[in-house]
């Protein structure tokens, strides 16, 4: 685990993604200015919070299909987040004990939390890595990478809502084909990523929001998402909202109950595999 920057100060004078995102989940890792502007996303988009659950719910379906359905053993996380239970590597680990994860984020509130994600099955490993999505090369040749994760041996890339953070002036597009180009075949892609396709009003306004508070965003339609599967073969059912993949992937009795809208959900999802 690096931890050079153990002691680096939270900036608490400005709202964060990661803790605004932790306040719709309805945690409790989160300062009075994040709890404020994330209010002020809800009063744009009430859907953020059905966003925001439908977001961690694709996250344990889609891991647990690649688990239990394509032989993936190991995992490589970007942009974490602060630590939600079950992380990934406990959906993981619950399938098959022996699941590796690496985690990586440049958050240093998430480095805070980091002890949660380390806390790995005896058979299993998990670490976790201060890395940014923006250089994926150091974050590949991280030697706290290599002692957890064989890169001959297929590794699902799983990057959940955190591409709409990667505007198109630093080439998403570029980040996620290079991470995959490094990737052997049976690898895979597990992406979200927030959709101003149902309602552009409204998520031109959320934008604002974000962009406003330092935090630039791109909100990208489903055609553009799509994008970041070029080469793979897609799992069925493509690339849908949130809420409609895989349901019946699901644990028995966790499945989503409440009455979603494609609208307030806004999140494009999908899987693919490298041939």
């Amino acid at each position: 685990m690096t931890n050079s920057h153990a002691g680096r100060d939270i900036d608490t004078s400005r709202p964060h993604s990661a803790r605004m995102y932790d306040y719709y989940l309805g945690g409790k890792d989160h300062f009075e200015v994040d709890k404020q502007a994330a209010e002020t996303v809800a009063a744009a988009y009430p859907g953020i919070f059905a966003c925001a659950r439908e977001n961690r719910a694709f996250m344990h379906r889609a891991t647990r299909v690649l688990a239990t359905e394509h032989g993936i053993r190991q995992w490589l996380d970007i942009g974490t987040g602060i630590p939600t239970e079950p992380n990934l590597h406990q959906v993981a680990q619950t399938v098959v004990p022996d699941a590796r994860v690496v985690y990586a984020d440049n958050d240093p509130l998430v480095l805070k939390y980091a002890e949660r994600l380390m806390r790995s099955t005896p058979q299993g490993r998990t670490t976790y890595i201060e890395a940014d999505v923006n250089n994926p090369g150091a974050l590949l040749t991280a030697p706290e990478l290599a002692k957890v994760l064989d890169l001959t041996k297929p590794v699902a890339l799983s990057l959940n809502a955190l591409m709409h953070f990667v505007t198109d002036a630093q080439d998403p597009y570029g980040i996620v084909n290079g991470v995959l180009d490094i990737l052997p075949s049976g690898s895979a892609l597990a992406l979200s990523h927030c959709t101003p396709d149902f309602d552009p009003e409204t998520w031109q306004k959320v934008t604002d929001i974000y962009t406003g508070a330092g935090t630039p965003v791109q909100f990208r339609s489903q055609k553009d998402v799509a994008r970041f599967f070029a080469g793979l073969d897609l799992l069925e059912p493509g690339v849908v909202v949130g809420h409609r993949w895989r349901p019946d992937a699901a644990p028995q009795g966790t499945a989503t109950t409440e009455a979603l809208t494609d609208a307030t959900v806004s999140l494009w999802t999908g899987v693919g595999i490298k041939p």
